[in-house]
């Protein structure tokens, strides 16, 4: 017969077990990745779904999407993550039906009759039709809300200048001042972060939407702005909270797990190898225009913009004659190593070029030759791409 002392007893040991792991428990964030959607199906698999979002590893817009449902839990009888390869692929007939932006993510909801498409779009209808389930987001939160816009007008379309093998990057037409302006709205969105805030995430110690939104393209960032040298990659206040989050909840770190080993596969099959500025590199050493271009040698400049300089050539060919330069060499030691890269530079360098010979002032009469020395066999002598200007006098044919 078992005394009523022994059960007090067994009790309050039982209790003294139970309350601190349940306390432990409490302090984690829950994220139920267990009963989420764990994997991509097949369009067979899903039919049973009363959503399909259309979606790959490496989407960082998708992730935002996937952030939602696995911190709300919510599994595959809900929303069933489907590759769009499953309907031939984002520029197929059948997903064109769906998206006819071509992109992803893209959702099919059932209930509705509904195809959306935008990861904020996808997102806030998720927020709204599951708010009982799970955190919130905070979709009412006036600096979550701040953020997200912030990064989805500023952030995203720029973004493809750390991976796309060529422009243009949104308004930029170069890779570098893309990355410049990526850098910089970065520091914007640090800004607003409260840094003596207590909790683990951007507004405080619950999750919300800009959570979401930003954590996969800081994934980006933090993979890819290295490679670009850019050090370190992310602001001081968003770098904790990425580390932080990521170690600390499950589903932020089942998120940078998926991106970051499609961006590793990536990698290995040599996406950076033949980008400007990643696995191109102007090793050149530098010449006497670089000079001039830093003011450290005098020349008498005749045009300049932020990007070209047009001066006097001290040795003339002609009674008119300058050259036109990009004062950022950027690879283009010499025309033949132009790439898709060089677009808006070399627009420039033409545009300059015509300024230049309109300019009465400077000798020019009805008209110029514009000439591009390249190599040894087209006779340039500095490894820094030059457009020579001449006129003044009639001009003869062939030049030599």
């Amino acid at each position: 017969m078992e005394l009523p002392t022994t059960r007090l007893l067994v009790g309050a040991v039982t209790l003294l077990l139970v309350v601190p792991f349940t306390m432990a428990l409490a302090s984690v964030p829950s994220s139920s990745p267990s009963s989420s959607p764990s994997s991509w199906r097949s369009l067979d698999e899903a039919s049973a779904s009363r959503a399909i979002l259309y979606d790959m590893p490496v989407s960082n817009n998708g992730a935002r999407v996937r952030l939602i449902l696995y911190k709300k839990g919510l599994g595959s009888q809900d929303v069933t993550m489907v590759k769009p390869t499953e309907v031939g692929g984002l520029k197929s007939d059948d997903y064109l039906q769906i998206n006819p932006q071509g992109k992803m993510p893209s959702m099919v909801c059932k209930d509705t009759g509904l195809n959306l498409a935008e990861s904020d779009t996808i997102a806030r209808f998720i927020l709204s039709k599951h708010a009982t389930v799970g955190p919130s987001f905070q979709p009412d939160n006036p600096k979550s809300n701040l953020m997200s816009r912030l990064h989805d007008i500023y952030l995203g379309p720029i973004q493809g200048c750390l991976y796309k093998a060529k422009g243009p990057f949104g308004i930029f037409g170069t890779r570098k001042d893309a990355i410049a302006e990526y850098v910089r709205q970065m520091q914007i969105i640090d800004g607003l972060i409260d840094g003596s805030q207590e909790g683990l995430y951007l507004c405080g110690s619950e999750v919300s939407l800009a959570d979401a939104t930003l954590f996969p393209s800081m994934v980006f960032a933090n993979f890819m702005l290295p490679k670009f040298d850019v050090s370190p990659p992310l602001p001081s206040k968003i770098a904790r909270w990425f580390r932080e989050v990521r170690e600390r909840d499950s589903a932020f770190a089942k998120v940078y797990s998926e991106i970051v080993e499609a961006l590793e596969a990536w990698d290995e099959n040599g996406r950076w190898q033949n980008i400007l500025g990643a696995g191109l590199r102007d090793t050149e050493p530098a010449t006497l225009f670089d000079k001039i271009v830093a003011g450290d040698i005098p020349a008498a400049i005749v045009e300049e913009t932020d990007k070209v300089l047009a001066f006097k050539d001290i040795k003339p060919s002609s009674p008119a004659h300058v050259l036109v330069i990009p004062k950022d060499r950027n690879g283009l030691t010499r025309l033949t190593k132009a790439s898709d890269e060089h677009t808006e530079i070399l627009g420039e360098l033409m545009v300059v070029a015509a300024k230049v010979a309109r300019n009465t002032e400077l000798g020019f009469g009805d008209g110029a030759r514009f000439v591009v020395n390249d190599g040894p066999d087209g006779g340039q002598e500095i490894m820094h791409l030059h457009v020579h200007v001449l006129g003044g006098r009639s001009m003869q044919w062939p030049p030599g």
